[in-house]
């Protein structure tokens, strides 16, 4: 696969367990994720503009934590004009971001932004039931 997200030449770390069977890698998530992303796991807000050519839209929180559950490393997040927070992964001295496609040709600052907790995340409106809507699909996908 081609991979166009962000960070993707270093998104080889190891999976630090088996929760999923066939994640190995970010590579592996955002391969199994491709066919799960959807509008009922996009942020409410984003919903009457995801499209399936545009897959990541709005699900930047979810898809990060579920990252961390699986590989480590910290949740960061870059400020938006509106406000809200686009979340990315850092593992180690790999960063990536698994739905920068979502932003199209616009360049993202990945640096010196502040540390992300699901915690105050997931305290937002529907995020949790989203996460865990996605956490169920991945492991229907790749447990059976």
């Amino acid at each position: 696969m081609d991979y166009k997200f962000y960070g993707h030449e270093t998104a080889t770390v190891p999976a630090v367990n088996e929760i999923y069977k066939g994640i190995q890698t970010p590579l592996d998530l955002y391969d199994a994720l491709s066919d799960i992303w959807c509008a009922k796991t996009c942020a409410t807000r984003m919903r009457d503009k995801w499209t399936p050519e545009n897959k990541t839209l709005g699900q930047c929180s979810i898809t990060a934590f579920l990252v961390q559950d699986i590989f480590g490393g910290k949740v960061y997040g870059i400020e938006r004009p509106d406000g809200n927070f686009h979340c990315y992964n850092v593992i180690g001295d790999s960063l990536f971001d698994l739905t920068s496609e979502q932003f199209g040709d616009e360049v993202l600052n990945y640096e010196n932004n502040p540390e992300q907790f699901r915690e105050v995340h997931f305290s937002m409106g529907d995020k949790k039931e989203r996460y865990e809507y996605l956490k169920k699909e991945l492991d229907r996908v790749t447990n059976g």
